[in-house]
């Protein structure tokens, strides 16, 4: 998938224009979709059962797209939001964000702003900056765990639990 994005990605492409061809490879060529009728299913927390049937949760869509997007050296990272998981393209000029989620819809800091208060939240830092790869990682953890519980099948969730609990050192 990298190479053929990276073929079609030309040198003089703009930020905006860089994402919509990304986009166009990821969610019409290769059909990359969000897996809303299954949205709890452990699959869509990992990444080889994402890549079989292209379908996933926000964070796994968007580590995907991550992989894909720093490899090809764009400057895009992770964004923790309540409830959802997103991307930012940031420099020190430019600033946006892509929800994979929604096939790579880009939108705006106002955007954000508007959800959190829908959410009736306070704003924070973290709602607008790029989170680092430890923090997807527990966000892809705990998903999964939650994903195990709604299951039943508690063994599975208790083995991620204790793999968090080795990764944050509680």
């Amino acid at each position: 998938m990298y190479r053929e994005i990276w073929i079609q990605m030309g040198p003089d492409l703009l930020p905006f224009d860089q994402i919509k061809t990304i986009n166009s490879m990821l969610f019409e060529k290769y059909k990359f979709r969000a897996n809303t009728k299954n949205f709890h299913a452990p699959g869509n927390s990992m990444i080889n059962s994402v890549l079989e049937s292209s379908k996933g949760n926000p964070i796994s869509l968007s580590a995907l797209y991550l992989l894909i997007t720093q490899k090809l050296g764009l400057p895009i990272f992770g964004v923790n939001l309540p409830n959802l998981f997103v991307l930012t393209y940031k420099t020190d000029k430019l600033q946006f964000y892509i929800n994979v989620f929604n096939r790579g819809l880009i939108f705006s800091k106002e955007d954000i702003d508007n959800y959190i208060a829908q959410l009736q939240l306070m704003p924070q830092n973290e709602y607008f900056e790029p989170c680092d790869h430890g923090q997807i990682i527990k966000r892809s953890l705990r998903n999964l765990m939650v994903a195990f519980d709604k299951i039943g099948d508690y063994y599975k969730s208790d083995e991620i639990k204790k793999l968090m609990s080795l990764i944050t050192g509680s």
